[in-house]
C-alpha cells in the first residue's frame, strides 16, 4: 500500500516550504552539533563514572524518543507547525536547564535538561515530513534531500559558534547552552512562514480511509525493512559520532580539533543531500540505501587503522556521508509506503523505534569508549568494532526486500 500521489501543482508551495525548512535546519538546527560536542565532555566534567560521560547525549536522544509517539499524532491533528514550535520551546528550555546544572555543578540538572532537549530534536526530525506533505511522487524524494540538506549550513554555524562561545563564560561550555537559547527562542518565528496544508481539511479528506495497526504496518515488508535501515543508520552514526570527541581528545588531540572533525563530519552528512534526491529518483532508494550501508562500514575500517587527525577526519566524513545515503533514502522508502491516514501512525512509531535504538548507541559508546580495555585506543577500537552486527542486519534487510517477488505487497 502507497500513499496516493499528489499532484504537480502543488509542488510551488512545497518549494516555498522546502526554502522555510532548509532555514529552520541552518538556525535552529545548529543546536544539535553543540549540544553533541558539549554534552559529553560537560558529562565528563560532571559525572564521577567516566562510562558515564555520554549519558547527556544519550538523554537528549531519549527525550526524543518518548516525544515522538505523541508529537506526530498532535501534528496530524493540530499541524505541523503547532508541533515545531513546541520543539523550539523544548529545545530553549532544555538548554536553560542544563546550562543551570552546569552552573551549579548538578550532573542531574545536565541530565534533565538534556532530555528536555530531546523534544527539539523529535520535532527537528519530522522537517523532512513537513517536506514531503503535499509533494508529487516526482519531487518527494528532492523536497526531503533538500531540507536535510539546510543541515550544512548548521555544520558550519554550531561548531563555529561552540567555539566562540566556549570563551564566553568563566565556566567552560556555559556560553554554549546560552547560545543554543537564543538559537531556539529567535528561530521559532520561522515556523510561521510555512504554508502547510490545514489540519482540518487534512483530517476531512480522510474520512472514510483505513488505518493499520502499528502492527501491520511493521509486517508491511517495505516499511519494515525502511524502519531498520534508517534505525541502523542513524544509530550507528550516533553511536560513534558521541564517543568521537572523548576519543580526538583521549588521544592528545584538543578541543578545537574535535570541533573541527564534528564540523567536518555534519558537513558530510547535509552537502550530499543536494544531490541525494536526484540519485535516488535516478538509481532507486534501495541501492542509494545500500551505498549508504557499504560507505559506513568503510568508515569504520578507515578508523580501525589509525588514531590520527587524518585517521579521524576521514573516517568521520565518511559516517557523515553513510548516513546521508542512508537515511535519506530510509525515509524516502517509509514516506512512499503508507496512506495519508496512516502518516500520523507510521511517523512517530519510526523516529520512535529509530530514536530509541540511538539512544542505546548513544548509552553504549560511552561505556564501550572509557571502559572498554584500558585507553582510548582500544576504546575507539571497540566502539568501530560494534558497528559490525547492525550493518549486518540492515545489510541482509534490504537483499531480502530486493529478492521479495515483484509481485508481492509491499
Amino acid at each position: 500500500m502507497t500513499m496516493s500521489a499528489a499532484p504537480a501543482r502543488s509542488d510551488p508551495r512545497t518549494r516555498r516550504n522546502v526554502a522555510v525548512l532548509v532555514a529552520c535546519q541552518a538556525i535552529l538546527g545548529a543546536q544539535m552539533p553543540m549540544l553533541f560536542v558539549v554534552g559529553g565532555l560537560v558529562g565528563n566534567s560532571l559525572t564521577p563514572n567516566p562510562c558515564l560521560a555520554t549519558l547527556p547525549i544519550s538523554m537528549i536522544v531519549f527525550g526524543s524518543m518518548t516525544t515522538a509517539p505523541w508529537i506526530s499524532p498532535l501534528m496530524q491533528k493540530r499541524g505541523r507547525r503547532t508541533g515545531f514550535i513546541i520543539g523550539a520551546l523544548g529545545g530553549a528550555l532544555g538548554a536553560a536547564v542544563a546550562g543551570f546544572g552546569l552552573y551549579i555543578g548538578s550532573f542531574l540538572l545536565l541530565l534533565l535538561g538534556s532530555y528536555i532537549s530531546g523534544i527539539y530534536m523529535s520535532a527537528q526530525g519530522f522537517y523532512r515530513f513537513a517536506a514531503a506533505d503535499g509533494a508529487s511522487d516526482r519531487f518527494r524524494a528532492k523536497a526531503i534531500s533538500y531540507v536535510m540538506a539546510g543541515g550544512l549550513l548548521s555544520a558550519i554555524i554550531g561548531p563555529q559558534l561552540n567555539k566562540i562561545m566556549f570563551d564566553f563564560s568563566v565556566i567552560p561550555f556555559l556560553g554554549s547552552y546560552v547560545a543554543i537559547v537564543v538559537l531556539n527562542l529567535c528561530g521559532l518565528f520561522l515556523f510561521f512562514l510555512l504554508d502547510l496544508p490545514n489540519a482540518a481539511a487534512m483530517a476531512a479528506a480522510r474520512t472514510g480511509e483505513a488505518v493499520r495497526s502499528k502492527m501491520e504496518l511493521l509486517k508491511t515488508p517495505r516499511i519494515g525493512v525502511a524502519v531498520i535501515c534508517g534505525m541502523v543508520s542513524y544509530a550507528l552514526m550516533n553511536l560513534v559520532m558521541t564517543s568521537t570527541p572523548l576519543a580526538v581528545m583521549g588521544c592528545g588531540f584538543s578541543a578545537d580539533n574535535a570541533n573541527d572533525i564534528v564540523s567536518a563530519h555534519v558537513l558530510a552528512m547535509f552537502i550530499p543531500s543536494f544531490f541525494t534526491g536526484h540519485l535516488i529518483n535516478r538509481f532507486g532508494v534501495e541501492k542509494i540505501v545500500a551505498a549508504g550501508l557499504v560507505i559506513l562500514g568503510l568508515a569504520g575500517v578507515v578508523a580501525l587503522t589509525g588514531v590520527t587527525l587524518e585517521n579521524f577526519f576521514i573516517a568521520l566524513i565518511l559516517l557523515g556521508l553513510g548516513w546521508n545515503f542512508g537515511f535519506i533514502g530510509a525515509t524516502t522508502m517509509l514516506a512512499s509506503s503508507h496512506t495519508t491516514a496512516e502518516r500520523g501512525v507510521v511517523q512517530g512509531l519510526n523516529d520512535s523505534i529509530v530514536f530509541g535504538c540511538v539512544t542505546m548507541a548513544s548509552l553504549a559508546s560511552g561505556g564501550l569508549m572509557n571502559c572498554s580495555g584500558g585507553s582510548p585506543v582500544e576504546g575507539w577500537t571497540a566502539v568501530n568494532l560494534a558497528m559490525v552486527p547492525f550493518l549486518t542486519l540492515a545489510g541482509g534487510a534490504l537483499i531480502w526486500l530486493a529478492l521479495r517477488p515483484k509481485t508481492a505487497a509491499v
